[in-house]
């Protein structure tokens, strides 16, 4: 199983999209052992000071797919979860001072929670999907769909034309462009669909 994130795929306005749409979509891969699931807590990191988080929407895909056209791509989604992509920012700042990879800062043990999957036979249209996130009950992030930069099929399509996509393979698609921030252990974050929690945990 992949994990693939994109970074910097939303605009706060529908009128940038046009504009920041230059087809170089910034694509970064994560292991499976960052993964959380079941909604349980996470341990803080002990390897940051800096703990940045991002809410996202994360497709799940269905079937094996290479070099996939974007008019097909939607039909390679077979579910859609909530996830936090965290992000060690310390650690990443000291990896860019030396021109070096995002891996580290984006792919500890823990950087990856993400809720149950929903069908995708539930989302009617996928350029219109509300999903939002709470820190210790005050609201953080509130993100549309309609805001991304690169669809979902826009994201497949690109991805799958440097590697096979295969199912179980996970896309955190991007966070909205605005809300985010650093947390601390003991924060407790809850993350909704369509105002349907679906992610809830604390840092311990």
């Amino acid at each position: 199983m992949k994990i693939i994130g994109i970074g910097k795929n939303y605009v706060t306005d529908a009128s940038e999209i046009d504009a920041l749409k230059t087809g170089a979509q910034t694509i970064f891969t994560k292991p499976e052992s960052s993964l959380v699931t079941n909604n349980q807590d996470i341990p803080f990191p002990g390897i940051t000071n800096q703990l940045a988080y991002e809410v996202e929407l994360v497709a799940k895909i269905g079937k094996q797919g290479k070099a996939i056209a974007l008019e097909d791509a939607d039909a390679y989604i077979s579910e859609i979860a909530v996830g936090i992509d965290f992000t060690a920012k310390d650690v990443l700042n000291a990896s860019r001072e030396q021109k070096g990879p995002w891996a580290l800062a984006k792919g500890f043990d823990g950087a990856s929670p993400m809720s149950a999957f929903k069908p995708i036979a539930e989302f009617k249209n996928l350029a219109d999907i509300n999903f939002d996130l709470k820190i210790n009950n005050a609201q953080t992030q509130i993100g549309n769909t309609s805001l991304m930069i690169y669809t979902f099929a826009e994201i497949i399509s690109y991805v799958s034309s440097f590697m096979t996509l295969e199912p179980g393979d996970l896309i955190f698609t991007g966070t909205p462009a605005s809300g985010t921030g650093l947390v601390e252990k003991g924060d407790h974050l809850q993350a909704a669909i369509e105002g349907e929690l679906l992610l809830d945990f604390k840092l311990v």
